[in-house]
């Protein structure tokens, strides 16, 4: 039946969207069987490097205490408590949290049935000691209405590396993802691991080398079943040099992503320590290259691309790319861009160029717990544009039911994904 009223199209539209589940193709969490990899609680929350970069735009502008502020290394050196402790002072009690990072905090502590108004942070914690792990996940996985992500998982680390080689059976709602930033940004050193492994590499990407590569590809993506290969770029990326880098794409990513069908994801646009002594906050962004992109899904029409920008100034042409692309499939507001304002921008975009065919968010969770604000936040402002969207098509003459919304939607809140993967 035909929604057939304006109110009630955008009803409907709101409810279909807060009750779709949601398969989030990227995050940086674990399943419990990763222990202490899988990161989560209301300390880990408050810890994270949204929140560290923020505390320190307050600390040196606190007049009574301007001759003594706290610096990097001693924050760093502080337990975690001790830091969670700091940016809740700084953060929440000093001044209000009207950041998306420290709103986040507040809407995760409301979804888990506290109440923000408490403000005692030790009673929130007894909330998350009472937990285990298996829990919380099964908690918040229902909380915020998902039925799966997926992983970021990399075989140069240590710690998550002989999970993987012991063959343990994970949570079935915990997808890989094969991450490759050890090997295609840092070569000098990958190539000596990789020997140290049994691999006959040498530095020179000779043909046996390469062979050798293919081969630790290969045999990872057997032992993860990663649904994408995907890598973390520099805004300054060219895969047309003559880096280790450009060429590892092109002699090895690119032929095993196409025989092993799984798309490679490129997140391009991250600056590294541009100031160091924040550690992982003080990354940043820069404008990167889209001809870069055009030319590798030119040439490379039987690969599948997923890309993501962290550039602002990058939204408009990777849309306009991936019109000319079908190979190229556009991917979430991460990082810099997932603030309301640029969500809704770069939602709306993306409606108006490329229809449905785009995955709209993803939550980049480092902490269980984000998923929860990140998600609750995404899902009201889609359901803002997407009201105004269908709208626009209500004033034209159309009409759409209900089953159609429902489709559209969870096609934008996975099903797009699983339709490029070929699933």
């Amino acid at each position: 039946m035909f929604l057939e009223t304006e109110d009630k199209l955008r009803q409907t539209v709101w409810e279909v969207v807060h009750r779709t589940p949601i398969f989030d193709i990227h995050t940086h969490i674990y399943d419990a069987r990763f222990g202490d990899l899988l990161l989560w609680g209301i300390d880990e929350v408050l810890t994270y490097h949204y929140l560290v970069a923020e505390v320190f735009r307050y600390d040196p502008m606190d007049q009574q205490h301007f001759y003594e502020h706290l610096d990097y290394q001693k924050f760093y050196a502080m337990p975690k408590r001790k830091q969670a402790d700091l940016i809740w002072a700084k953060v929440f009690l000093e001044h209000s949290p009207v950041s998306e990072a420290a709103r986040g905090v507040l809407t995760t502590l409301g979804l888990l049935g506290m109440d923000p108004r408490d403000r005692n942070l030790n009673l929130y914690r007894e909330y998350f000691e009472a937990k285990t792990a298996e829990e919380h996940i099964n908690t918040v996985f229902h909380v915020a209405n998902i039925e799966g992500v997926i992983m970021t998982n990399d075989p140069f680390d240590d710690k998550e590396r002989p999970v993987w080689e012991s063959g343990q059976v994970g949570d079935k709602r915990f997808h890989a993802a094969l991450r490759l930033d050890g090997l295609l940004n840092n070569w000098g050193e990958a190539h000596t691991i990789l020997k140290s492994w049994g691999y006959n590499v040498k530095d020179k990407l000779d043909k046996t080398t390469v062979a050798e590569v293919n081969r630790f590809l290969n045999e990872w993506i057997d032992r993860m079943d990663p649904l994408y290969m995907a890598v973390s770029l520099p805004p300054t990326f060219d895969a047309f040099d003559k880096s280790d880098r450009a060429k590892l794409i092109h002699k090895c990513i690119l032929p095993v992503s196409r025989d092993r069908h799984r798309p490679f994801a490129m997140m391009i646009g991250v600056k590294k320590l541009t100031n160091p002594g924040l550690a992982v906050a003080g990354d940043s962004v820069g404008k990167a290259t889209i001809e870069v992109v055009e030319r590798l899904c030119l040439e490379n029409q039987k690969n599948k691309f997923l890309v993501t920008m962290l550039s602002r100034e990058n939204q408009h042409e990777l849309c306009i790319a991936a019109r000319k692309f079908n190979n190229l499939l556009p991917f979430g507001c991460w990082w810099y861009l997932n603030d309301p304002m640029t969500i809704d921008e770069m939602t709306r975009m993306r409606l108006e160029l490329l229809g449905l065919s785009f995955i709209p968010q993803h939550s980049d969770a480092r902490v269980l717990d984000q998923l929860l604000y990140k998600w609750a936040h995404s899902r009201w402002l889609i359901a803002l544009v997407l009201q105004d969207k269908y709208s626009d098509l209500h004033r034209t003459g159309w009409r759409v039911t209900e089953t159609e919304i429902e489709r559209d939607v969870s096609y934008l809140f996975g099903g797009a994904f699983k339709h490029f993967l070929g699933a």
